[in-house]
């Protein structure tokens, strides 16, 4: 690789992607700066970075929105480049037109690729006239006062979904006609509320598709290039839950189609830097959902199966770097497989949990990569996404990397916050998921995976575990009776 003409780069983001972000500075003997909210002062992300800088805010959320504070922030800190990472401001365009307006290049697309893909509207509109396939819709914006029927004529089930954002959010299924205007409704306002934005579609509704996606990488120059596909059909309210590659169901023909699919948009965009393009697959036919302009969260388990650092590449081509690397260099080996560890309770409909964690240990394996950015003594509240951790595993094949992965589920220890790990082992291990046979609706029909026998919950363990630390805190034996009762739990 050529050398970066950066020093030091800015981490406008959090958690476990910040760790990982300042894992790459590292390896290129970059620098690394950092801008934090005061909840997070004690985290990895802001001991690991050579800089941090204290954001006010009057939420944890709002300071990291504030891009003019960020910016100010770089400029105090002599920066040369910004990573945003994902969620937060890593889609605005406006965020990134005013990073580069401040001298320091935006490690992501363009401004002008974030407001035409960036935005679901846009992009489907963009993707149908350049000829690929989308699901068919009614858009708001083409005639606000006939909205309404347009969506009933596409016929059931229909999907209300927000145009902007994503994880998920404000996306409302209507099964029933009586209910469309309540989704509508519903939909507009945590569009409003989440992203700021009350522009809405409908689409017609897939039951069963399966969620796969291509990740792309673009440069100055006009090079386009894929990493494969991933699947990310195992979700819970639209939010994946489970990442692999490559999918269990695609021939080798449906996989060179939807990855000539996915460059031909990213190309026809102009698009550089890393993206990935999604789509619905109904067993036959691939329709475009949207692309996520900015690093995904799953993105680990493409570096496992490639070799691929994306990060470093994502540094390499904001830095005016051309690809080092053609189409036919880029190899896919082995099964990857990623399983996102949550701080909610899947039993109680997967809502949020909090507290503090007592007690933190990742088991160590072989092909084994855990992205995490928290550590023991930290409070989780409910201020941010309920992300703690990824767990990410490579293996030979599919059927070993998903038992591999429940294996790390089940010896990793969190105590003082709930947590889906015990839920993500049972997942792993169904019949269904092992056979492949998945959909974005198989959580709805398998909802004993959520709650699973009470004897083996993981729940129970952690609430017990947590009480047992309160009532021992002051003795000599504390942990080693932890250790007992994790014991007990694991056999």
């Amino acid at each position: 690789m050529q050398k970066l003409p950066f020093d030091t780069v800015l981490i406008a983001n959090r958690g476990e992607i910040a760790v990982r972000i300042i894992k790459t500075l590292r390896k290129l003997g970059l620098r690394s700066a950092i801008v934090y909210h005061d909840v997070d002062a004690a985290t990895p992300a802001v001991s690991m970075a050579d800089t941090a800088i204290a954001l006010e805010g009057c939420s944890p959320v709002a300071a990291y929105l504030d891009a003019e504070q960020i910016i100010a922030s770089a400029r105090r800190a002599n920066v040369d480049a910004l990573h945003p990472g994902y969620g937060f401001l890593s889609e605005s365009a406006a965020f990134a037109r005013a990073v580069a307006g401040a001298g320091i290049a935006f490690v992501g697309p363009s401004p002008e690729s974030i407001e035409l893909m960036g935005d679901k509207i846009r992009a489907r509109k963009f993707a149908q006239k350049i000829g690929f396939p989308v699901a068919l819709s009614a858009i708001e914006e083409d005639e606000p006062a006939t909205f309404a029927s347009r969506a009933r004529a596409l016929g059931l089930p229909l999907l209300v979904k927000p145009s902007a954002g994503g994880g998920g959010k404000g996306m409302r299924i209507a099964r029933d006609l009586d209910t469309l205007d309540d989704a509508i409704a519903q939909a507009r306002r945590e569009g409003l509320r989440h992203f700021g934005d009350g522009r809405l579609y409908v689409e017609r509704y897939v039951d069963k598709p399966r969620h796969i996606e291509v990740q792309v990488l673009g440069d100055l120059f006009g090079n386009v290039v894929h990493f494969f596909e991933r699947e990310c059909s195992v979700q819970r309210r639209f939010q994946k839950i489970i990442e692999e590659t490559p999918s269990p169901v695609l021939s080798a023909e449906l996989r060179e189609r939807i990855c000539e699919m996915a460059v031909g948009i990213a190309r026809s965009a102009n698009y550089r830097n890393a993206g990935t393009v999604e789509f619905i697959f109904d067993g036959h036919e691939f329709y475009f959902l949207e692309m996520n302009t900015r690093l995904q969260v799953e993105h680990p388990v493409t570096e496992m199966v490639t070799g691929v650092d994306l990060v470093a590449e994502q540094l390499h081509v904001a830095a005016g770097h051309e690809l080092t690397f053609s189409q036919a260099d880029i190899v896919s080996k082995g099964h990857a497989i990623e399983a996102r560890l949550y701080a909610e309770a899947p039993e109680r409909e997967y809502a949020p949990t909090s507290g503090k964690i007592l007690m933190l240990e990742y088991p160590e394996c072989d092909g084994v990569r855990i992205d995490s950015g928290i550590v023991q003594g930290q409070q989780i509240t409910a201020a941010f996404d309920p992300m703690l951790a990824k767990v990410v595993v490579h293996s030979a094949t599919r059927r070993e990397a998903a038992l591999k992965a429940a294996h790390v589920m089940r010896q990793l220890v969190l105590l003082g916050c709930e947590t889906n790990a015990d839920f993500l082992a049972r997942l792993l291990m169904d019949d269904t998921f092992l056979s492949g046979h998945i959909h974005t609706g198989y959580l709805d029909e398998h909802p004993h995976l959520a709650i699973g026998p009470r004897g083996s919950d993981l729940s129970a363990i952690l609430a017990a575990g947590a009480l047992l630390t309160r009532s021992v805190r002051d003795s000599a034996d504390a942990v080693p009776r932890l250790h007992a009762e994790l014991g007990n739990w694991r056999n």
